[in-house]
């Protein structure tokens, strides 16, 4: 199957051009979630139909600014989202709602104020020095970047979470990770009838035990920290065993900080390894534009791995991070439930129907973008001119993601020091598949050539 629409433009998914009914609609969605989108979604502000239940389609901006930030509590997730993720991650920040997100956010917000941030990026240097050393060995041949970049990443992750505890398998942790998002994270057929959360999904009770242990033993880490006291230069769990709502003066317990931690680790590793490997594949896709990074990369670093302080110098690196980010969005696909009549794009909302917010559409529509399949770091250049709300890889308003400058900071500095020190091609019939699960995946690896510069 061609999944370009053209041999001049990044490898797309195919979408929808004729309504399908429940069975091929669940073989879809367990095949690819993002084939469920209607073409003509590109092209309208709104979709609306009923598989089982009601659902909506928002590609509308300002419809979208509502869902998000002026109507937030009528919106929650979805079900389906909190049975897919919650017996990997409890009722952490990701899928916690009002009060008790509030809380959640509240206290773990200052682990994530910019100081911190920039304080954990010598973590992020090393691991890119490590990877560089790795893509090394495969000069003169073909790699697969996806499975260094996720190396890299959780590296990274495991590093700041979790620093020298010796009693966390981190090798386990990612291992449990991986199995319950390739296989039990899928949808089921009675997540699209709507069937309640109570009715088991069998294929959610394989993976149980895998994450129970995980769980065991991250509680058994953090009791570990707790009696340790923390280290000279604090991580992020010694920063979330110090936080406390400044409202209320709640701390987390272990079981918070343990499905919040899991939840730092799923996302930050995950989707800075998905961002980065879409963007080493664009980079090969467009010699071009590789090669205007490679001068800016050079010229910023030499020949050493990337630091904070080079963030300034780099901005052409950031921006094919934003336009990876745009056309590979790593969530490409939420899901609410309307909790109360609303009136979005004109169309009644009725109380129970399913809201989806197809991040992959709105960043491919053609009402938003000029050759919205193109790729085109340059249209990042003004971030001023783009509508805030047709742009969302973090999402947007009080809950967008709270590791967002955390994973653009790591995935410029892991760039950048790659691009100053390689060139990266295509392998001719290799391209990735954009196959969608819980996150936008390249299915079959990224493949690409690699030779030293």
């Amino acid at each position: 199957m061609n999944i370009s629409a053209s041999p001049e433009l990044p490898v797309q998914v195919p979408l929808v051009t004729q309504p399908w009914g429940i069975w091929q609609t669940l073989k879809v969605a367990r095949r690819n979630l993002l084939e469920l989108i209607p073409e003509i979604a590109l092209r309208q502000p709104m979709v609306s139909g009923k598989t089982g239940k009601r659902w909506h389609m928002v590609m509308d901006p300002g419809a979208l600014r509502r869902i998000l930030k002026e109507a937030l509590e009528d919106y929650p997730k979805s079900d389906v989202t909190k049975l897919i993720l919650g017996p990997a991650i409890g009722d952490s920040l990701f899928i916690a709602e009002g009060a008790e997100w509030r809380w959640q956010r509240r206290a773990a917000a200052p682990a994530f104020a910019a100081r911190n941030v920039e304080a954990l990026a010598p973590v992020m240097t090393a691991a890119a020095e490590r990877a560089a050393e790795r893509i090394a060995a495969a000069e003169g041949r073909a790699a697969n970047l996806y499975d260094e970049m996720v190396t890299a990443t959780f590296e990274v992750i495991s590093d700041v979470t979790f620093s020298g505890d010796e009693g966390f398998d981190r090798a386990a942790v990612h291992q449990a990770i991986d199995a319950y998002i390739g296989q039990t994270a899928k949808v089921s057929l009675l997540d699209i009838l709507g069937a309640p959360g109570w009715v088991p999904r069998p294929q959610r009770l394989v993976s149980a035990q895998a994450m129970r242990d995980m769980k065991r033993m991250a509680d058994g880490a953090i009791e570990a920290r707790r009696s340790a006291g923390p280290r000279e230069v604090p991580d992020l769990l010694d920063l979330l065993l110090v936080a406390e709502d400044p409202e209320t003066g709640r701390k987390m317990d272990t079981g918070e900080l343990r499905d919040n931690l899991l939840t730092f680790i799923v996302a930050g590793h995950e989707t800075t390894a998905l961002t980065l490997s879409w963007a080493l594949y664009l980079c090969a896709f467009d010699p071009a534009v590789q090669e205007r990074a490679r001068e800016e990369a050079r010229g910023a670093l030499g020949d050493r791995a990337a630091t904070v302080a080079d963030l300034p110098k780099l901005g052409y690196v950031r921006q094919i991070v934003d336009e990876a980010l745009r056309l590979y969005p790593p969530a490409a696909f939420l899901s609410r439930t309307a909790l109360r009549h609303d009136t979005l794009c004109g169309r009644d909302i009725q109380p129970g129907d399913t809201v989806m917010l197809p991040i992959y559409a709105l960043h491919r529509s053609h009402l938003h973008w000029k050759d919205p399949h193109r790729f085109d770091p340059d249209r990042f250049e003004d971030l001023k001119a783009i509508d805030r709300y047709a742009y969302l890889p973090f999402g947007a308003g009080p809950r967008i993601c709270i590791g967002a400058s955390f994973a653009l900071q790591e995935a410029v500095i892991i760039l950048a020091t790659l691009l100053a020190q390689f060139r990266f091609s295509r392998v001719p019939g290799r391209d990735p598949k954009p196959v969608m699960i819980v996150t936008l995946r390249p299915e079959g690896g990224v493949w690409l050539m690699v030779e030293k510069v």
